[in-house]
Parts: structure tokens; sequence; C-alpha cells
């Protein structure tokens, strides 16, 4: 068993037929502290990766409603409005939790 700083392992050494000396890590162990730093980065990489896939869906599903909003002629939108709508759908559609309804008591042109 070697040691090197906070890793312990173990080395299994060969000689071939050809005389040449071969080492091979087959074992080796991280201290506690080492090990959750690297596992914390791994979960951080797994959750980027995660966000950049639905964050690239929610864009797609925002412009697909905005062609068929305008090729439907459902509603005449200016660029506030779009903009709004676009923003609204994106918050829904990337975030965490379900989305909760408001009720909007006021003018939606104010």
């Amino acid at each position: 068993m070697s040691s090197i700083g906070k890793i312990t392992g173990t080395v299994c050494r060969l000689t071939h037929n050809d005389g040449i000396k071969r080492q091979f890590l087959n074992y080796i162990a991280y201290a506690p502290e080492i090990a959750a730093a690297m596992l914390r980065r791994q979960q951080a990489e797994a959750i980027i990766s995660a966000r950049e896939k639905i964050v690239e869906g929610a864009v797609s599903m925002v412009q697909m409603a905005l062609k068929e909003i305008e090729g439907k002629h459902i509603v005449e939108l200016d660029d506030t409005k779009k903009a709004a709508m676009v923003s609204n759908l994106l918050v829904v559609l990337c975030a965490d939790e379900s989305a909760q309804p408001v009720l909007n008591t006021g003018s939606l042109y104010q």
C-alpha cells in the first residue's frame, strides 16, 4: 500500500518476459474531504449540463409559440408584448418549481 498525501492506493508491479517492469494502480481511495469536493464538482457539472439542455428546449418552445401565434394570427403582439411573453414563458419553462397562477386585477396596458 502506497500513500501520497491524502490519496492512498495499491500498486501492482509486474515484470514481463521482455524484462520491462510495469506498475498499475489497481485501487485508489481519497480522503473524505477530497472525495466530497470531487463529488460537489461532478454534481455542479451535471447541473450545468442539465440547465443548458433545459434552456435550449425552452428557447425552442418559445420560438415555436411565437411562430404559431403570428402564423395563425391569434393576436397581434408589439415588441414590448413579445418581450413580456418571452420572459414569462422562459421563467415558467426553466423554473425548478411548477408555475403558480397569478390573478391580474389591473390592466395589461398600465
